[in-house]
């Protein structure tokens, strides 16, 4: 990597963890709070923290683009960088929406009989996620050329851009928005997921795409100094759509789709387990005496409900078992990926 690289990551990651601490003093202020429902006394923390994460994300991205463009004069990727910007800003607005609704007065029981928020329903979110696809599609961003079982690669045209890199966008972002809820779980395996991708990115030379990664990666490793059992913040659905964002369109812009939905495989699950519940169930669990989390339904509708059935595991415990299966996922496919 760069020596601008290295000090863009460097930013990015002291912005967010500067600006974290500021953002739950300021949230605590203005009653933007939610009830951490897993915990004894469910307490009221700070909710949202996405902008401090997009905060230093975007940061550390000027900070990389002002001092190539005005210290070695470099302008190549900058349209690739901003319409990036401009698709995971989009999204993160969509997030701010969801937050702002479930953040309401109007509340209903969810069906472990928790008081819950009412924020955006669920058919809708993919229909307002699906504009932020445009910048993307508007650079005619990534590779037309895609590998079809019994023809090989094979050029497909606008079809690239007008329907793939849709579905691309609005499927990682309500992806990633699927698998959350635990302290730590969001940022964490966003976290794996694009260090993953940016480590990839960089050995197929795909410069523009491991920035954008690694740059996001850093700031949710700072972001989750606050959010790591026992929270101080949540990350809210801003972050959490935001996550999907950059995964997609860093795949998109690296030309290396195939390898993205491999990495996606937890989330792939998740969707499959939620489909069963109609994508209804929650990812919560049961509170019990000794502070573990049990299974609330007789089956399971949520990664989080087959770690919690194989054992009497804490929350803390939960959170990192399904990180370090992703560890093993991503650690795996890249290995594969680069040695082979």
């Amino acid at each position: 990597m760069s020596v601008i690289l290295y000090c863009s990551l460097v930013v990015a990651f002291l912005s967010t963890l500067l600006l974290t601490p500021k953002l739950i003093r300021f949230l605590e202020a203005i009653g933007v709070v939610g009830v951490d429902v897993q915990k004894r006394g469910r307490p009221r923390i700070a909710e949202m923290g996405g902008p401090a994460v997009l905060s230093g994300f975007l940061i550390g991205i000027f900070f990389y683009m002002g001092a190539n463009v005005f210290y070695y004069g470099e302008h190549s990727g900058l349209i690739e960088l901003f319409a990036a910007i401009a698709t995971i800003l989009m999204i993160a607005l969509i997030g701010i929406f969801d937050d702002i609704g479930s953040l309401s007065s109007l509340r209903v029981r969810d069906s472990l009989g928790n008081v819950k928020r009412i924020g955006l329903q669920q058919w809708v979110k993919p229909l307002l996620t699906l504009p932020a696809a445009i910048p993307l599609m508007a650079i005619m961003a990534g590779d037309s050329s895609v590998a079809i079982p019994f023809l090989g690669p094979t050029n497909i045209g606008l079809l690239y851009p007008l329907l793939l890199i849709p579905i691309g966008v609005v499927g990682a972002a309500n992806a990633t928005n699927m698998l959350a809820g635990m302290n730590g779980l969001e940022a964490g395996l966003g976290s794996v997921l694009l260090l993953t991708f940016g480590a990839y990115a960089l050995y197929i030379g795909s410069t523009t795409a491991a920035v954008i990664a690694l740059v996001y990666a850093v700031t949710l490793l700072a972001f989750l100094r606050y959010n790591w059992y026992p929270a101080r913040i949540m990350p809210g659905d801003c972050l959490n759509y935001s996550i999907g964002a950059v995964a997609a369109t860093v795949a998109i812009l690296g030309n290396f789709e195939k390898f993205a939905l491999y990495c996606f495989s937890l989330w792939f699950l998740e969707g499959l387990l939620k489909a069963r519940s109609r994508f209804k169930a929650e990812n919560f669990g049961v509170l019990q005496a000794d502070g573990t989390l049990a299974a609330p339904y007789p089956k399971s509708y949520s990664v989080t409900h087959l770690v919690m059935k194989l054992g009497r595991f804490t929350e803390r415990q939960i959170v990192a078992i399904i990180i370090a299966v992703q560890i093993v996922i991503c650690g795996a496919i890249l290995a594969v990926s680069t040695l082979t």
